[in-house]
């Protein structure tokens, strides 16, 4: 059996667990090793000092930004793309994958020159304070400069997800990852490159994950031939990448919003509040069962309601167990973990130590919330899942961010987040309780028609 036919049969056919695994477990390693990379940087700038790990946190938003164009396109088209191949209808498919990569290619150059020349003032809205300042400058120049790596490695990464050989999108990740580890400290101390070091190492993974897609593709291992020629922007290609794309990247921007808002409200607390908030914020971006997105795009796809109900139970069950043992993690080696990011600055573990506590407890709950948030965009269900993906760092933390600080002072900064969270949960359990309800439906009609053509 050829490559891609194992695929869709993995997507198709297969038990459910032995499906979430071969898909899930290499996008769950990837994005641990993701998680990594965020932390790296983080990790060797603390040995610097307080300002320079002020400078990588205020820069971390614009980054989440940029590659939000990875994740319209990227994640927008790998929606569509489970469908449709649930559909068997391969031809779309390819035109789909091949407008996703280079549109997002396209934007992303022109969004990150933008960001290049208005750098300064933009730094300045992330929170950066007079003493941060040139570090920011130094390290985000470097690091959104090449960031345009980036926003193909994320969206080949769902695209790739997407047909089901995600493990091709764990090496990429995990190359890139693993170079970074042996570059930052050498960058950054051997060759005295300070942050700038920290950036070039970045960039140098970046490319190195890149260089993986590009040998996927021209080995034409992908089930997509990825060719300029099949690039299509007809209004139904469009709209089906955008409607689910342009959520995506709502919820990518007001994860920044959110982040440069604690910024701006910690920076008030002096360089060590601003300085803990950015490995809090980064240990938190750990992934779920994200395997969870292709199956259920297929299945509901092929309307195979049976299956897609027992990937939801699966994955709910299987995410909510890895994010109860991170967050207990967290919670018990709070202090340990702060630790590692400073060379002894106390405020800064202070502070570090009850925002970690706190999101740790209500990490918890954020395996059931993605695995709906998933769920509804997959299904093309866009408005739902708008609302729903807009929950945990929007509708409900914008105004906790907003008030509880002039309440509580530091603390109402530090528990915002969880707060938010618990909030977005709830908000999850009405809106999936009604979506059950409507897939039972579905499923009834479905039946009854098959009932009657075996009839007649």
């Amino acid at each position: 059996m050829n490559q891609p036919n194992k695929k869709m049969e993995l997507l198709g056919s297969a038990p459910i667990p032995k499906a979430l695994l071969a898909l899930g477990l290499p996008t769950m390693i990837g994005m641990l090793i993701n998680a990594l990379y965020n932390l790296v940087d983080t990790y060797f700038v603390g040995g610097l000092g307080t300002d320079q790990m002020g400078a990588i946190t205020v820069a971390f938003p614009l980054g989440q930004v940029v590659v939000g164009l990875g994740l319209l396109f990227g994640n927008g088209a790998a929606a569509y793309l489970s469908r449709l191949l649930g559909r068997g209808d391969k031809d779309t498919a390819n035109k789909v994958a091949s407008t996703a990569v280079y549109s997002s290619v396209l934007i992303g150059a022109i969004v990150i020159i933008g960001s290049v020349i208005f750098l300064k003032p933009i730094l300045k809205q992330l929170g950066a304070i007079e003493s941060i300042m040139p570090y920011a400058m130094t390290y985000t120049a470097i690091y959104i400069t090449f960031s345009l790596f980036n926003v193909f490695n994320v969206t080949m990464n769902n695209i790739v997800s997407s047909e089901g050989a995600a493990k091709t999108a764990m090496c990429a990740l995990m190359s890139g990852a693993l170079l970074n580890v042996i570059l930052d400290p050498v960058f950054i101390y051997v060759l005295n490159f300070g942050v700038a070091g920290a950036a070039i190492a970045t960039a140098i993974s970046q490319i190195i994950s890149t260089v993986v897609y590009l040998f996927y593709i021209f080995r034409k291992k992908s089930v997509f031939s990825f060719r300029i020629k099949d690039c299509c922007f007809s209004k139904e290609i469009m709209s089906e990448i955008l409607k689910i794309g342009i959520p995506t990247l709502l919820f990518q921007i007001l994860t920044s919003l959110s982040i440069a808002m604690i910024n701006s409200a910690a920076k008030e607390y002096g360089s060590s509040a601003l300085a803990a908030m950015g490995p809090v914020t980064k240990i938190m971006t750990v992934g779920t069962l994200k395997g969870f997105q292709p199956i259920a795009g297929f299945s509901y796809g092929a309307k195979k309601y049976d299956r897609l109900h027992e990937a939801i139970k699966t994955s709910i069950l299987w995410s909510t167990i890895f994010c109860v043992i991170f967050g207990l993690a967290a919670v018990i080696f709070s202090e340990g973990i702060v630790s590692l990011f400073t060379k002894g600055d106390m405020e800064m573990i202070r502070v570090g130590q009850i925002a970690l506590r706190a999101n740790g407890l209500s990490f918890m709950l954020f395996g059931f919330y993605t695995v709906y948030s998933f769920l509804f965009l997959v299904m093309g269900k866009a408005t739902e899942g708008c609302i729903l993906g807009a929950c945990r760092q929007g509708i409900c933390f914008v105004p906790v961010i907003l008030i509880l600080p002039g309440l509580l002072g530091l603390n109402g900064i530090l528990y915002a987040q969880p707060i938010a969270d618990v909030l977005s949960a709830v908000v999850t359990v009405f809106m999936a309780v009604h979506l059950h309800k409507e897939l039972a439906t579905e499923k009834i009609r479905i039946v009854t028609m098959d009932v009657g053509h075996s009839v007649s």
